[in-house]
Parts: structure tokens; sequence; C-alpha cells
């Protein structure tokens, strides 16, 4: 990126899911992310008034880009659609930032507070999709979202999306 050309907050925002993604919350810093992104430190502070304002700052622009879930399906086919669509293509997002997100909730009680609010939001959405097709036991939607949670734990051989999908045909097979 050119040192003229005049970048946004969503520009240290974006570059920092990156950097988190890439080498966890250490390097959320304005010296390592004004590298990347070929900048100097003021271009930082201009938008950010320091690193725990602008940690803040990135952790509710990840909850905007992955917390915002459409409204209850009117159709049984629409739920089922969504259902395998979520457990496949996941909540917005890439998975390599929600797994450091989720990493990073472990050292820093503010992150694990957002996270596990957002938890609360896809299972209340997962729930929803559940008891429009008839499924009402909370569990299920618990046990599916352990599962697409912890499908982005595994190594990239073993992770295998596929399986997400066969485990809701089991789920829907079973009402």
């Amino acid at each position: 990126m050119s040192r003229r050309q005049r970048l946004s907050a969503d520009d240290w925002l974006n570059a920092g899911l990156q950097a988190l993604a890439a080498s966890g919350p250490e390097a959320l810093k304005a010296e390592p992310l004004a590298r990347a992104l070929d900048t100097t430190k003021g271009s930082f502070y201009w938008h950010f008034e320091d690193v725990p304002r602008y940690r803040q700052a990135l952790l509710q622009f990840w909850r905007d880009l992955t917390g915002k879930m459409p409204a209850a399906p009117a159709e049984k086919a629409e739920a089922v659609a969504r259902l395998h669509a979520v457990m496949h293509d996941g909540f917005g997002g890439d998975m390599a930032t929600e797994s450091a997100i989720r990493s990073w909730a472990t050292v820093d009680d503010a992150v694990a507070e957002a996270l596990a609010e957002l938890d609360r939001t896809r299972l209340a959405h997962l729930e929803t999709l559940l008891r429009k097709l008839g499924i009402t036991n909370p569990d299920i939607a618990c046990a599916l979202y352990a599962s697409k949670v912890g499908m982005a734990t595994l190594p990239g051989d073993v992770a295998d999306p596929d399986a997400l999908t066969t485990l809701v045909d089991i789920v829907l097979a079973l009402r």
C-alpha cells in the first residue's frame, strides 16, 4: 500500500484481523501493523487513541462481521438450507481469525466476555432454526455448535466440513 494513500479505521481493523489470525494478539500493536500497511504509526494514532482502544474496536469490528444473524426463516426448507449453510460456511469471517479470537479469549477477560455473548447469540440462532424444523432440545443446537467450533481446531488435513453436513443430515433424520 502506498504511503500516500490515506488509510481508514477499517483498513487498520482489517489488518488487525489478519495479524491476529497469523500471529496472535501480540501482533496487535501500532508498529507491526504500520509496517504491514507500509505507513507510519501516526496514521494508527489518528484513528485510535491507544492500543487498548484499538483492540476494543477490533473486537467490536469482528463481532459486527460475524454476529449478525438473519431473521427466522418462514419456511422449513429455508431453515434446512440455512442450517446446512451455517454448519458448512460458518457465521461469517474466517476460521483462522475465529480460532485466534478464541485463543485470545483464554488470556483476556474482555475478549472472553464478548466471545461468550457472541456464542450465546449464535446458539440462539441455531435453536431458532432447529425449532422451525420441530427440534426443540437445546442440547442439539449446542452439540452442532460445538462440532462447528471444534472442527476449526483440527489440522487442515483432518478437518472435513462434509462431516458437519453429515451431522446435520443425521439430526434432521431424527425428527
